[in-house]
């Protein structure tokens, strides 16, 4: 399912600060957080080995996509993975709003799915649904501040939406003007386990499993598994173009930590990594 918090272009240091826990069967094979090359560009994040796509990832050129799932009851059988939506944005050159204006054509043959992408360099960012089902696309610049994406709509008052965004908000407020410890705000406020009152869920999908996906961090057994958080990722990008992405992810059992930090690159500035 997944579920996002992050500040755009209200932060001093930050023109971007995020953070995201990716919800998924733990038996579905994954790569951690690298490179890889995708059509010849260059892409930072992690993937599903299984579709090929990715949920959260940034360029070398300052372009950043990351994606939810919409909650909902029934699934196209043969719908292109959504997977793949970050990865034609970042690959491409179109702006945030071009790349929204075409995905106009195809976006019901997805299912329903919540897409933020974001251009640093032209402080520009574009949330994009296909749901509600039978209406058209949802286009939306996005608006400098504090904002949530869960399984609805941007920022959506759903109660695990509504925690996040109190609990970030605090945390903020306590960091100031001042750098943030994301590794903090991971241990925090994204292993958050307490569930939501069972008359505040949405109501579309069994009670149980709404209970079950109504915290931050998810922990559940299915029928096809144990499905939950499988990964915490922190990404900063700093005014100066200084990108770091540190990622919590689980692999076989145990937790692991890795962090790829760079700076964008552009005309006048050389390109830098550290491990």
């Amino acid at each position: 399912m997944c579920i996002a918090a992050f500040i755009w272009q209200a932060h001093p240091l930050y023109p971007l600060l995020l953070l995201q826990n990716r919800d998924e069967y733990y038996n579905r094979p994954t790569k951690a957080l690298a490179w890889w090359d995708v059509d010849g560009c260059e892409i930072l994040g992690g993937r599903d080995e299984v579709a090929g796509g990715t949920w959260l990832a940034c360029s070398r050129q300052g372009r950043v996509a990351f994606l939810t799932n919409v909650l909902e009851l029934h699934h196209l059988s043969g719908a292109k993975t959504r997977g793949d939506l970050p990865l034609l944005f970042l690959k491409s050159t179109k702006s945030p709003m071009e790349f929204a204006d075409q995905l106009l054509t195809n976006a019901d043959q997805y299912n329903g799915f919540n897409l933020i992408v974001a251009d640093i360099a032209t402080k520009s960012m574009v949330y994009i649904s296909n749901r509600p089902k039978g209406e058209p696309i949802h286009i939306q610049q996005v608006s400098p501040g504090l904002h949530v994406l869960s399984n609805a709509k941007l920022d959506s008052p759903w109660p695990k939406a509504l925690r996040l965004r109190k609990s970030v908000r605090q945390m903020l407020n306590k960091y100031g003007k001042n750098e943030v410890n994301v590794k903090e705000m991971i241990e925090k406020l994204m292993k958050d386990k307490v569930k939501a009152d069972k008359s505040k869920l949405p109501g579309i999908c069994a009670l149980d499993m709404e209970f079950n996906l109504s915290s931050i961090f998810v922990e559940m057994d299915t029928p096809q598994g144990i499905c939950g958080t499988r990964s915490t990722a922190a990404l900063t990008i700093r005014a100066s173009g200084e990108v770091s992405f540190c990622d919590k992810y689980l692999e076989k059992g145990a937790w692991f930590e890795k962090t790829i930090n760079y700076h964008i690159q552009n005309e006048t500035s050389d390109f830098s990594e550290v491990i």
